[in-house]
């Protein structure tokens, strides 16, 4: 059983910078396909990023493209958002996912089989 435990969130004004990190344990972390999603109160949980296993291929969603860095190392078998120019509208609990399933890049949450308990991201206009 894959566990993901997320950190890094955080209280920051528009147009700060904050890294998220989502640490893995219990799963072989090279194999898996990872992504970040976020959830907005009122909204449904949406795409952000996901990284391919060695790293090399990086998809993000068209509102943060430019702005936000998924990256990963295998060798901490963690996973890191880095989040730049944040704006109000970023506000969301953050996701850590991992699809051991697929080499290939999802942004459908129903492709993710393991999932982070969030963590909390508030930019403050």
């Amino acid at each position: 059983q894959v566990q993901l435990v997320e950190s890094g969130g955080g209280l920051v004004q528009a147009g700060g910078s904050l890294r998220l990190s989502c640490a893995a344990s219990g799963g072989t972390f090279s194999s898996y396909t990872m992504g970040w999603f976020r959830q907005a109160p009122g909204k449904e949980r949406e795409f952000v990023a996901a990284i391919s296993l060695s790293g090399s291929i990086t998809d993000y969603a068209d509102s943060v493209k430019g702005r936000f860095t998924i990256s990963r190392d295998n060798a901490k078998n963690t996973v890191y958002l880095r989040m730049n120019s944040l704006k109000p509208d970023d506000t969301a609990v953050y996701y850590c996912t991992a699809d051991p399933r697929s080499i290939w890049l999802k942004r459908n949450p129903v492709s993710y089989d393991y999932w982070g308990q969030g963590t909390q991201v508030t930019v403050s206009s």
